[in-house]
């Protein structure tokens, strides 16, 4: 683009063109009065500000997991103050059906584990970084103690606040909760790998794969499968005599889900990571 010209006047010593490739020729310093000083706009263009996208996820987390265990274990409670009015089969839908709302409502921000051994598994395959791993499950056991202690404050310590126990021998509560967890990630992790097919119905897979565990299981361990879920109620009311098989029992089961999910997937697939960590993580 060409500068303009415009007549020297008189005694006015010609000053040079401009020599910036971004002048334009409306800001021609010729058309300036003599001894003004040109004016430039140092100001960066300004570009839309995004909030750290680790908040966003940590605050995801600490929310889901602090509802899906008002919901787990608010059932419990409310069943027993309500005698019975919350029926096993509404207990073990619930969670399940809160858990599907959740991947659709906050599953493109952090992943929506809202379970420490999801989180765990995830990392182990490699589809999340393993530095971001305590921050995950400190906000997510924050969240399941933050949910105990609302209902505690609302109901009281009725039924040990939802905490799960063993009720037919440690031995099979220990065996049931590996199994069941086993089944379960194996289903995210599969709907993971397989996430450039299925997208969003992964949410249906994960939240009726809840649902069908609570309800044959339950009865037995609880079907917690969350190590989180139990932590939280177990502190806050005082029942953390057999804490240690709803945290064995998840983490054996993540370590077996992520060894048959390649037995059966192979290696990592293309979008498993956007599934693991949420679209709008930027690494």
């Amino acid at each position: 683009m060409g500068v303009r010209t415009f007549p020297q006047r008189k005694q006015e010593a010609r000053r040079p063109e401009p020599k910036s490739p971004h002048d334009h020729a409306p800001d021609d310093f010729s058309i300036l009065p003599p001894g003004a000083r040109p004016r430039h706009d140092s100001r960066p263009a300004q570009e839309p500000e995004q909030e750290p996208s680790n908040a966003r996820s940590l605050f995801a987390e600490f929310f889901g997991t602090a509802a899906l265990t008002t919901v787990a274990a608010g059932g419990e409670v409310i069943a027993s103050i309500s005698n019975g009015e919350v029926s096993h089969d509404a207990r073990a839908i619930a969670p399940g059906l809160l858990v599907m709302a959740l991947i659709y409502a906050i599953g493109d921000v952090s992943g929506a584990h809202v379970n420490p051994a999801v989180t765990l598994a995830f990392a182990l395959r490699r589809d999340f970084p393993w530095r971001r791993v305590p921050a995950y499950w400190v906000v997510q056991i924050a969240g399941a103690l933050g949910a105990a202690w609302l209902l505690r404050t609302l109901f009281g310590t009725v039924a040990q606040i939802g905490a799960n126990r063993p009720r037919h021998g440690v031995g099979v509560s220990l065996v049931l909760e590996i199994l069941l967890s086993w089944l379960l990630i194996t289903v995210i992790l599969g709907t993971a790998t397989r996430n450039r097919l299925i997208g969003p119905n992964a949410a249906i897979a994960v939240g009726g794969t809840i649902a069908l565990c609570g309800l044959f299981a339950a009865p037995i361990s609880g079907a917690s499968m969350n190590p989180a879920r139990s932590l939280g109620p177990a502190l806050v009311g005082g029942a953390t005599e057999h804490i240690w098989i709803y945290i064995m029992g998840p983490v054996a089961g993540s370590i077996l889900a992520v060894v048959g999910t390649w037995i059966m997937h192979g290696g990592r697939k293309p979008k498993e990571r956007d599934a693991a960590t949420g679209d709008e993580e930027k690494e």
